[in-house]
């Protein structure tokens, strides 16, 4: 089921920066998508339009079939966000903020405090959560913020850097809880970041943004058979014969560039029948960071 739509989406502020550009794309229950691009690519304006806080210019998106620049208080019923600065009460303790947006959402008392129970104790909360908010780390605020978000069991999350400020075991808990989230309770996931290596180990898909413009989107295999096919093959071997011209690196390592994996085993047999004796033999395949810079080279090339 496709749960967020965007159709030629566009923004252009006032001042005439076009910060959004004619964005299509659709995103599925239950996924994880990763919406990347360094800072000022567009993609806080982008969660901004899906969230009903900025108009369009031209196109149109939806969220689980409503128009959140038409009926932003239907939309949000269904939504959470989570900003890179939380925005809750400082004056209130971590446990009451959450109280307080669950009767926002019209959720009875006594289930919204299981629910603030329940959330504190997955995100590592709960010894503070009769703290005040003005007490609380960049980090914890962070996490509270997110317990905010997921309160009242939205069905899709908008997460814009959502590890920013934690510390190693709080960035697991939340990985953690994000994955839940799409596997078991199928919820959708937008989540944007300029850390891809980081991306790449939580998304399942991938949109790459640059100058409000989206370069490619699809599945990190998609992205790599699209962008950068093939592999590059690395192996620690002696006595290599000449005639397989095979680069050496930096490492003592040589390397070559193969259509697939299939070339391997023809390689290996080559070296070994050769006298040589292989150590280690690798196929490394492009990053996420690869693809994307490849694609904004290809992209400056084609603008010159």
């Amino acid at each position: 089921m496709q749960t967020v739509i965007l159709e030629n989406l566009s923004k252009t502020y006032p001042s005439g920066k076009q910060a959004v550009r004619q964005i299509s794309l659709s995103l599925n229950s239950g996924e994880i998508y990763g919406f990347l691009g360094p800072n000022g690519a567009g993609k806080t304006t982008t969660v901004k339009l899906l969230t009903g806080m900025l108009t369009p210019s031209g196109g149109c998106c939806s969220v689980l079939g409503t128009d959140p620049a038409l009926n932003p208080a239907k939309t949000h019923e269904n939504m959470g966000v989570v900003t890179e600065h939380a925005q809750m009460y400082d004056n209130l303790t971590g446990f009451d903020n959450l109280i307080f947006y669950a009767s926002v959402f019209g959720i009875a008392s006594e289930e919204g405090k299981k629910r603030a129970d329940t959330l504190l104790r997955q995100l590592g909360l709960w010894e503070a959560a009769d703290q005040k908010l003005s007490a609380y780390s960049t980090g914890m605020r962070q996490r509270l913020s997110l317990a905010r978000a997921l309160i009242h069991r939205p069905k899709v999350l908008f997460l814009d850097e959502p590890t920013s400020g934690l510390d190693p075991e709080s960035a697991q808990n939340v990985n953690h809880l994000i994955r839940e989230l799409a596997e078991n309770e199928n919820v959708t996931i937008f989540l944007c970041t300029h850390q891809l290596r980081y991306a790449q180990e939580i998304c399942t898909r991938f949109g790459l943004i640059e100058n409000g413009r989206l370069l490619a989107s699809g599945t990190l295999q998609e992205l790599q058979a699209k962008t950068l096919p093939g592999a590059l093959l690395k192996i620690r071997a002696d006595h290599v014969p000449a005639d397989l011209t095979l680069n050496r690196d930096t490492d003592g390592q040589y390397e070559i560039k193969i259509r697939s994996e299939e070339d391997i085993p023809a390689i290996i047999r080559r070296i070994v029948e050769a006298g040589g004796n292989i150590y280690s033999a690798a196929a490394k395949r492009p990053t996420l960071e690869d693809i994307y810079f490849s694609l904004t080279a290809q992209k400056k090339e084609e603008e010159v």
